[in-house]
């Protein structure tokens, strides 16, 4: 979940215990923060069970594992584009709590069909839809929700605890669900990551307070126009629209060579699942110090050249991956890459998230952060599928290292001058 003012709900929410100590948010966001965390550690528990099921209970082969992987969520991607505008005048604490019993739903549907004998793969593909689209809805409606919560000065410790939970989750979660997997199956892990859904809406549920009703400014009624109209907001906001391209394209390619990685690992190279795990996983501690890092640096040498800087660096890691070798050493190469990459990355992504919201309209923010989401899953989708023929025709290591050179490219994308946020510009344009 991608959970990135005060006049709305946060009103009464201060910052509390912020001198000599861990900085205290309130009670409410306590709850979200609680909720974000059982659910994205469910999330992490089941990764990879669908492909898992796909292949060790229904049997299908790699052509219908591979379209389960990318026509689930582009699919979703493209269910979510109508709800972006729906969400965007309704309460969100709502919304947010019936898309967490929408994906806890359909996901329970998988263990009870298995039980009875009649899941297929037809089934497998409906619910990643479900849940894709699920997924896009919660975290455009989480982000406006988080930004009327928390004070502005306060969205950067919100962030920063939510991407600290989510390598926490990153990192113990695959391990966990691995051993449960072998021990009982990848049936199980779907089942825990329904009831981690479950939680969090009892987690958001439990927030309280009164959400006002958003004003819906224009027609009162949801237009054709309407749809596109988060497209139009960032391609037209100075601030945002060159953030906009970096952060799908590098996601799309550093997302495009993960199976090229595998199949170099697993395959060619000949290192084993265990080994190919802790590759993945124990560099994983860097997206810890990278959060933990990142309101520290903000502070000290400003949000956009943290942003700018963070952005540079950590698109120039994916390259080292060329490189790796059978045994110990190229073991370790790969670990150093991914922890650089992520280590740049956990402080890359709080301010991100907080620059984005900061710079968004009140009134734009879910169509904007609906818009991205659906940009960034179909982006990554067609990458995946480009990079996978690229790789048929010309080896893996190949087109990794055209990725790679392509990452090099993307700071280019980067905002090259601070832009005021939008809180400010209202003070100042209150003054005026």
């Amino acid at each position: 979940m991608d959970l990135v003012n005060v006049e709305l709900l946060g009103r009464g929410i201060e910052g509390r215990g912020g001198r000599g100590g861990r900085r205290s948010l309130g009670r409410q966001f306590g709850w979200l923060w609680a909720a974000y965390g059982v659910s994205t550690f469910g999330t992490r528990l089941a990764f990879d069970a669908f492909p898992l099921i796909a292949v060790l209970v229904l049997h299908t082969g790699p052509a219908a594992v591979s379209l389960l992987a990318a026509a689930g969520p582009a699919v979703g991607a493209a269910v979510a584009v109508p709800l972006g505008p729906w969400v965007e005048f309704r309460r969100k604490r709502p919304v947010m709590i019936a898309m967490d019993l929408a994906r806890c739903a359909a996901l329970l549907t998988v263990p009870i069909a298995f039980a009875l004998g009649l899941l297929g793969f037809v089934q497998l593909l409906v619910v990643s839809v479900v849940v894709a689209a699920a997924d896009i809805t919660f975290n455009a409606a989480g982000g406006a929700f988080l930004k009327a919560l928390v004070r502005p000065a306060d969205l950067l410790v919100a962030n920063s605890r939510f991407e600290s939970t989510n390598w926490t989750a990153t990192v113990l979660g695959p391990p966990l669900g691995g051993a449960a997997i072998g021990l009982f199956g990848p049936v199980l892990t779907v089942l825990a990551d329904a009831v981690s859904y479950l939680l969090s809406a009892v987690g958001i549920r439990a927030i309280g307070g009164k959400e006002p009703q958003p004003v819906r400014t224009g027609a009162s009624r949801l237009r054709a126009g309407d749809l596109l109209e988060g497209w139009r907001y960032l391609l037209t906001h100075p601030a945002l629209r060159p953030l906009f391209f970096n952060a799908v394209l590098v996601n799309g390619l550093i997302m495009a060579t993960s199976p090229l990685l595998a199949v170099l690992l697993l395959g060619r190279l000949g290192f084993t699942p265990w080994q190919y795990g802790l590759a993945f996983a124990v560099p994983c501690v860097g997206g810890l110090i990278g959060a933990r890092l990142a309101r520290r640096l903000v502070a000290r040498f400003g949000q956009h050249k943290v942003l700018f800087t963070a952005g540079t660096l950590r698109a120039c890691w994916s390259l080292g991956l060329v490189f790796v070798r059978p045994g110990t050493a190229g073991l370790v190469l790969i670990m150093v890459v991914e922890l650089g990459l992520i280590t740049c990355m956990g402080v890359f992504n709080p301010v991100f998230a907080t620059y984005r919201l900061d710079r968004t309209a009140p009134d734009r923010i879910t169509r904007t952060l609906s818009a991205w989401s659906v940009t960034s899953k179909a982006t990554t989708a067609a990458l995946t599928g480009l990079w996978g023929l690229l790789a048929a025709l010309t080896g893996p290591r190949t087109a990794i290292a055209l990725a790679g050179l392509l990452l090099l490219m993307t700071p280019l994308l980067l905002p090259r001058h601070a832009h005021a946020p939008q809180h400010e510009r209202e003070v100042a344009g209150s003054h005026l």
